[in-house]
């Protein structure tokens, strides 16, 4: 081989791998194609609901306190135990009620007593009057006798009276007491289930400032209710009536169907946060239910079948400005300015929104009219819009212009 030859297959070989590192220069540096993510629009049901959280409690809950202070002498009722009204629960030591009965009952009788002393005395009084007034008559006593008898009679007639009163009061005392001894029997004011007890035998009760609470009782665990927690953008969405479905943390994977009974107006604030009571009736005929559980609730205001269904992520998807040129969009270079322009011209509202669909391999704005929505999916009533289309949900790659703008030094 001649030294010629050899110089010209070097050279060769320096173009080619001069040429082969300027392609892969050039491949490495142009930007990536634009990635849509689609989703395909279907027919199916949509179910629109409110979701709150609430508390169950029983329909009707008392609280049984004391009228009176002493020591808890004896309970007959306990956690869990059915009573029924009337029945005795629990007993003060009523020794002391007991000797103000006593009591009470010695000033009645000594206050009759002295009503009837009261009644000798004015009769006398009354007889003397008489007496000292024929012989005024007579002219053999002085007028001044005469008036003075006649004051101690009407003196005597006013202590009758003061007496009755005196009687009165010894009455309403000892009313007051056996009152009081009556109050040291605690008894259930309904029939129902004992679900707290706040007291123990030998502790001494206060009811000088509040009645002291001592057994909590529901009416009736079979029948119970649900409170919660509605937020204000979502309570006009109920009404009463409605169907309810509910959750527990103690049967996670049972359902359990409540109907709502009212929709309280008094607002709940919370940090800023404005609630309303939405009030559920639930039948707890098993009695699996308990008293202050945690209800994940659901209200379902709306329910379509086979209806055209657009994904929520289409309805809030806004194609960036550098990702999408007017060529990508038809007749938007024609209305001057693209997908902002489309965005001012004819701004969403919430019955009018406006979807990106991937017509062949570019993206087109349609605007269509929304109904109710399940949060993920949004019912669609009118617009351009087919079963099998594919609406743009996101797009990602390079700012137009980047390729332009990624020049290496050879």
């Amino acid at each position: 081989m001649t030294r010629r030859r050899v110089y010209i297959l070097a050279a060769s070989g320096a173009v080619l791998v001069a040429a082969l590192g300027l392609w892969r220069w050039r491949a490495g540096s142009r930007a990536p194609g634009l990635q849509m993510e689609t989703v395909r629009v279907d027919r199916g049901r949509i179910v629109a609901k409110v979701t709150a959280t609430g508390t169950l409690s029983a329909i009707v809950t008392v609280q049984v306190g004391s009228q009176v202070s002493g020591r808890i002498a004896e309970l007959r009722a306990d956690f869990n135990s059915t009573v029924k009204k009337g029945q005795l629960i629990a007993k003060i030591d009523p020794q002391l009620f007991q000797a103000a009965v006593e009591q009470a009952r010695a000033n009645y009788v000594a206050a009759q007593g002295n009503l009837a002393k009261s009644k000798a005395q004015a009769v006398d009084a009354e007889r003397q009057y008489k007496r000292n007034e024929t012989l005024a008559e007579r002219k053999l006593i002085a007028q001044a006798d005469l008036d003075t008898s006649q004051s101690n009679s009407e003196a005597a007639k006013a202590q009758v009276d003061a007496s009755a009163g005196a009687v009165e009061q010894a009455r309403a005392a000892l009313h007051q007491a056996e009152v009081n001894l009556a109050y040291t029997d605690i008894v259930s004011p309904t029939n129902g289930v004992v679900i707290s007890r706040n007291v123990d035998v030998g502790q001494t009760v206060a009811a000088s400032l509040q009645a002291p609470t001592l057994f909590v009782i529901a009416e009736d665990l079979a029948k119970m209710q649900v409170d919660t927690s509605v937020a204000e953008a979502d309570v006009g969405r109920l009404k009463g009536g409605m169907q309810a479905a509910f959750t527990v943390d103690a049967y996670p994977s049972e359902t359990f169907q409540g109907v709502v009974r009212q929709i309280r107006n008094a607002p709940q604030t919370v940090q800023n946060v404005v609630t309303y009571d939405a009030v559920i009736d639930v039948n707890n005929a098993d009695l699996r239910l308990k008293p202050g559980m945690t209800a994940n609730t659901t209200f379902i205001y709306a329910e379509k079948e086979d209806v055209l269904r657009v994904p929520n992520s289409a309805l809030r998807f806004r194609p960036p400005p550098d990702l999408f040129g007017p060529a990508a969009r038809p007749g938007a270079a024609a209305r001057g300015g693209g997908a902002n322009s489309l965005a001012k011209a004819a701004p969403d509202t919430p019955d009018r929104r406006t979807v990106w669909v991937l017509r062949g391999e570019k993206p087109e704005p349609v605007r269509i009219r929304v109904g109710i929505s399940d949060g993920t999916l949004t019912e669609v009533l009118e617009g351009s819009l087919d079963a099998g289309d594919q609406v743009v949900t996101d797009a990602v790659g390079p700012p137009r212009g980047m390729a332009a703008g990624l020049r290496r030094p050879f």
